[in-house]
């Protein structure tokens, strides 16, 4: 059996993992993005800062999702959790395209593509995905009201 604090599978644990692990990331974005383009704006430094804690709370919330209801298939943890990483930071891409652009190429030298924190999004969710089923179980039963 996965390990849970609680005892149990919990909604609430996975959101707290996920939400965690995200602060780090966002953390480490935070301040290692200026190393890498000494020119970012602290709007978005404080942007990615956020952006990588809600990315762990959806993939938290998300974990109580784990069959399709329309097409009949299972969602496994590691399909869900890439998906919506990789998504978000989709998004991230649509709306810093500019600045995720600069980065890109002040980091590796080139002219590279900001689609590449796509992939990055769907690495990230799939490791915070991986340790918020560990620590708070996944499914209907993550949300089973507790007996007082």
């Amino acid at each position: 059996m996965d390990y849970n604090p609680l005892g149990k599978p919990s909604l609430l644990t996975r959101i707290a993992v996920g939400k965690g692990i995200g602060l780090i990331i966002g953390l480490l974005g935070f301040f290692l993005t200026p190393v890498l383009y000494p020119d970012i704006g602290l709007f978005t430094r404080i942007g990615i800062l956020l952006w990588y804690p809600t990315m762990g709370a959806m993939i938290g919330m998300f974990g109580v999702m784990n069959w399709h209801p329309l097409i009949h298939l299972p969602l496994p943890w590691w399909f869900r959790a890439t998906v919506i990483g990789a998504w978000m930071n989709l998004v991230l891409v649509f709306f810093a395209h500019a600045e995720v652009s600069a980065v890109m190429a002040s980091a590796i030298g080139t002219e590279a593509s900001p689609f590449w924190l796509v992939a990055e999004g769907g690495l990230v969710g799939a490791l915070i995905g991986y340790l918020a089923t560990k620590a708070g179980g996944e499914g209907p039963d993550t949300v089973e009201v507790f007996e007082h």
